[in-house]
């Protein structure tokens, strides 16, 4: 957690979301790479770059509690408990939540109708105080890229792009992370048997 500046911080003055609140789902061509079958929520784009955070790469360790003890989070044990994720390969010292908008803090990036972005304290002290947000995931480090580097990725057909509808939610929370690159797939009427190098854009 903490509050160093990231591309996310930058969508609001930035003028435009583009695939922000959308899904990026990994096409064949990137397997072996840290992206491989990968589904990620886009926080922010815009001309400045672009951060997102894995769905479906959860951690075996720390556990939550054991990442509040190192925080210094009480209550230890909590009431209410999350599992964390690889968000992605930069920045792995830093947490991030996404979380469904029923809560919200100081800092919270609102990046649609139904999901924020939360890099403080605040909301991993509420969530284990029992309350917090109804649905939620804890990121540890994100998915980043500079300046046109995720476009011209989509260009070269290494990802296809979704956007959410709000009964896909479950995509983004639920503990189905083995299924949801097919279930992404699925919902875009793809079969991953017939992916080939056709355009990558949704």
């Amino acid at each position: 957690m903490g509050r160093k500046s990231t591309p996310a911080a930058t969508q609001a003055a930035a003028g435009g979301p583009w695939l922000a609140g959308q899904v990026l789902i990994a096409m064949p061509s990137l397997a072996g790479s840290v992206f491989a079958r990968s589904v990620i929520y886009m926080c922010a784009h815009t001309p400045d770059g672009a951060m997102g955070l894995i769905l479906n790469q959860p951690l075996a360790s720390p556990s939550f509690a054991d990442l509040l003890q190192t925080l210094a989070v009480e209550p230890r044990p909590p009431a209410r408990s999350i599992r964390l994720h690889s968000g992605g390969p930069v920045d792995n010292g830093r947490g991030f939540v996404l979380h469904t908008r029923d809560w919200t803090g100081e800092g919270s990036l609102l990046v649609d109708d139904h999901v924020a972005l939360t890099a403080s304290l605040d909301v991993l002290k509420s969530i284990a105080e029992g309350a917090g947000p109804e649905q939620a995931l804890l990121a540890l480090g994100y998915s980043g890229w500079g300046p046109g580097q995720l476009d011209r990725e989509i260009q070269q057909n290494s990802w296809l792009s979704m956007p959410l509808a709000p009964d896909d939610l479950p995509l983004l929370f639920d503990s189905d992370h083995e299924g949801k690159w097919l279930r992404a797939l699925a919902r875009l009427g793809v079969d991953p048997v017939l992916l080939s190098g056709a355009a990558g854009h949704a």
